[in-house]
């Protein structure tokens, strides 16, 4: 494969699993003990959790693409391929499966706050449920930047 192909599958490593990181325990985390208005803080998180939602989506798809063109099927045999697709499939699974359950669950409590509301422990669940598909999803990503790389 060239080397621009080589090198942009380098980049979106460092794109997808630093912005996983960064959004998810310093940003996230920094909005809530920083900002008084929980509520903003989450609206605030869950913008920027939307974003590299995308982003891991665009590079998932182009890292398993790369990978394909690179190797052949023997990517199939690859810890690397098989850790972008679970990565890829807890993105898609947290974006377009949970996230619109708690977007839910706190327009139902509305006008209360969602934690003050009869559905804080639904929420507290599918949030928890989240936080350990993007756990994995984080732990994957280091898989991906400890992989040997081949240029």
């Amino acid at each position: 494969m060239n080397r621009f192909a080589d090198k942009l599958s380098f980049f979106a490593i460092t794109l997808w699993v630093g912005g996983l990181w960064a959004i998810g325990y310093l940003a996230a985390p920094l909005l809530f003990a920083s900002l008084g208005d929980k509520m903003l803080a989450g609206m605030l998180a869950g913008k920027m959790f939307t974003w590299i939602a995308y982003v891991g989506m665009g590079c998932g798809v182009y890292l398993l693409i790369h990978r394909l063109a690179v190797f052949g099927g023997s990517a199939l045999k690859q810890g690397f391929f098989w850790a972008v697709l679970v990565m890829l499939l807890l993105t898609a699974a947290i974006h377009f499966g949970i996230q619109p359950i708690l977007a839910g669950l706190k327009e139902q409590a509305l006008p209360k706050e969602v934690m003050e509301s009869v559905f804080r422990d639904r929420f507290a669940r599918w949030h928890g449920i989240s936080s350990i598909g993007y756990l994995i999803e984080s732990l994957l990503g280091l898989v991906l930047v400890l992989a040997p790389r081949r240029s």
